[in-house]
């Protein structure tokens, strides 16, 4: 039997959306898996959701907000549309509590990529986001083992993953201990005994302000060492901003997430890593624990609210078939 995949932008006008489910099979479980945004990360995400829809039997509609306003009508359509299952990555966790709670009360609520633990959601799927942080700051210490300054480049900060990310970059490049809820305002400039973090940029996911604050970073900071791309569109703008200044091998570039371009960037010595999530099994999992609870088995939730995909360092060595793997998995 053939299931029906929808995908959504914040483009997609609402109304659409429902007359795509209008004619669902009789019987056929429906779970929405709702990202934070738009972006290459959340295509491999909507693949391994897809894969999970059709391995089990399900409908499957992902959506992909361009803002926090977005994101709340969407779940507040899971909830009118009478889905079976919510699994969304919170922008605000934070000021979202309410929201994802209306989503709980109504349908079975997981969240992936970012946590909203004060929610009543059922579960996590994801990655401890300190503790990938502190893989990528390791890569910073590894690329600059003489010390050097160092800028961060960061989405938003109101999401939990991004600031737990964030800090725990800063807290390996600095020699910290581990903890978790340390955190550090972002317009700080914080000196160790090797390395200065100059600050964190944030650009509201917005691609054209991502490479502005990497011009502006070029700019004032002209002997800077290291530039830290925290979302996955990061480190490609960074390139863009020092490809055009002139200044491409000159400064270290350490990223997040695995975008074409930045692993390119990696094959060719240009980043010298990045720490990659596994969005693939982000979808699939969320869309798995889902259609496993609606059907009464809640096995997944044996050990604990928090299923967790660790991150991996990615240098040259490991690029490629790393890279081979993912092109596998998206079906290029």
């Amino acid at each position: 039997m053939t299931r029906r995949f929808i995908s959504f932008s914040a483009l997609a006008a609402f109304g659409l959306v429902l007359i795509g489910c209008q004619d669902s099979e009789p019987g056929v479980k429906r779970f929405a898996f709702i990202s934070n945004g738009v972006a290459e990360f959340w295509k491999i995400a909507e693949a391994g959701a897809n894969q999970a829809g059709e391995d089990f039997g399900v409908e499957v509609s992902v959506l992909m907000p361009g803002s926090l306003s977005d994101q709340k009508q969407m779940m507040e359509d899971a909830i009118t549309r009478g889905m079976d299952g919510v699994a969304v990555s919170p922008i605000d966790s934070s000021n979202q509590t309410d929201m994802l709670n209306e989503v709980a009360a109504s349908t079975l609520l997981v969240t992936h990529d970012s946590d909203a633990p004060e929610s009543d959601r059922l579960a996590y799927i994801g990655m401890d986001n300190y503790t990938a942080g502190r893989l990528c700051g390791d890569l910073v210490k590894e690329a600059l083992p003489d010390g050097g300054e160092v800028m961060i480049f960061i989405g938003r900060m109101e999401q939990d993953n991004s600031r737990k990310r964030r800090q725990g970059v800063i807290d390996a490049i600095l020699d910290r201990s581990v903890d978790p809820a340390r955190f550090d305002p972002p317009g700080d400039v914080i000196k160790g005994e090797k390395y200065t973090i100059l600050g964190t940029l944030t650009d509201g996911f917005d691609l054209s302000q991502a490479k502005a604050n990497a011009e502006d970073t070029i700019s004032r900071h002209p002997e800077i060492d290291a530039m830290v791309g925290l979302f996955v569109y990061n480190p490609p703008a960074i390139l863009q901003a020092l490809e055009q200044s002139g200044k491409i091998g000159e400064v270290k570039v350490i990223g997040f997430d695995e975008q074409a371009e930045t692993l390119a960037a990696i094959q060719a010595g240009t980043v010298h890593g990045t720490v990659v999530q596994d969005p693939y099994a982000y979808g699939y999992e969320s869309m798995k624990l889902l259609n496993e609870i609606a059907n009464g088995d809640r096995s997944g939730l044996e050990n604990g609210p928090v299923i967790s995909i660790p991150g991996r360092q990615i240098r040259k060595d490991n690029v490629d078939a790393f890279w081979a793997d993912l092109k596998a998995k998206v079906g290029e």
